[in-house]
């Protein structure tokens, strides 16, 4: 990495800390997500959900291209959403050969339900912070949202788009 050992050493301690931190939250997320009533959604699912909400009418290949993921695979995810009433196929007003995936008002409001009921769970942990720690997180948090979307872009990745 070209850091000094000590750099490094905070650098690596840094990582576990994160690691760790990413499995609690994704604890916490499920509990949000089983909280839920609309019903069960996958982790492959939700996640075409959120790239629809950040890139509203993108077609298939470019949802494929974002999830990193089969065209077919990712159709056939789109497919289970369509079903569901999350997601609505509309021809593109470009090209009369390409449709445009867009959520439905009953998408929207599944992830602004779920979203809402994930950062309850997440409020009630940070209030417990001391005011002081909770300071340095959100600065933390705002650095790391910059050095990942610096990093997507120097690797020519699409970078991610924050929904709030």
């Amino acid at each position: 990495m070209g850091l000094n050992p000590e750099a490094d050493q905070r650098s690596r301690e840094a990582a576990r800390e994160g690691s760790e931190f990413v499995e609690l939250l994704e604890v916490l997320w499920e509990h949000g997500r089983d909280a839920v009533p609309t019903g069960p959604v996958s982790p492959s699912q939700l996640r075409v959900l959120y790239t629809l909400d950040r890139e509203e009418g993108i077609n298939l290949r470019m949802l494929a291209e974002a999830l990193g993921s089969a065209s077919p695979s990712v159709s056939r995810l789109c497919d289970r959403l369509q079903a569901t009433g999350f997601v609505e196929r509309a021809p593109s007003p470009v090209s009369r050969r390409e449709l445009e995936l867009r959520l439905t008002s009953h998408g929207k409001a599944y992830l602004v339900d779920l979203r809402t009921r994930r950062e309850e769970i997440l409020m009630a942990t940070i209030d417990a912070m001391p005011a002081k720690a909770r300071r340095s997180l959100l600065e933390g948090l705002r650095a790391f949202r910059g050095a990942a979307a610096g990093q997507q872009e120097s690797d020519g990745a699409r970078p991610l788009r924050s929904t709030g």
